[in-house]
């Protein structure tokens, strides 16, 4: 699986926004990646050193449109947590 498979697109909520001091980056991850993986890939496209990552299955939440509801789909989410003399990621940059 190459590396942009995996990573999916950047999370930026409140939330994800106020774990970027700590150097915490939230990211939308494939739902068939490991944590293994995950670290792999987020070294390979942004170059930088990780120390941790956890991983969340996140629910797919109720939908109305009109009188038809439905649900979301399913989703992993996965916060990745860089060592302390790695540089920051670039797309972050400018949210906080």
């Amino acid at each position: 699986m190459n590396a942009y498979d995996i990573i999916i697109a950047p999370v930026v909520t409140e939330k994800a926004v106020a774990g970027l001091a700590e150097k915490k980056y939230t990211f939308r991850v494939a739902s068939n990646a490991n944590k293994i993986e995950i670290k792999k890939a987020i070294e390979a496209i942004y170059g930088v050193n990780v120390a941790k990552v956890n991983t969340i299955s996140m629910k797919g939440t109720k939908r109305r449109t009109g009188r038809y509801e439905g649900y979301t789909s399913d989703w992993k989410k996965a916060v990745v947590t860089l060592t302390e003399d790695s540089k920051t990621i670039a797309d972050f940059d400018g949210l906080f």
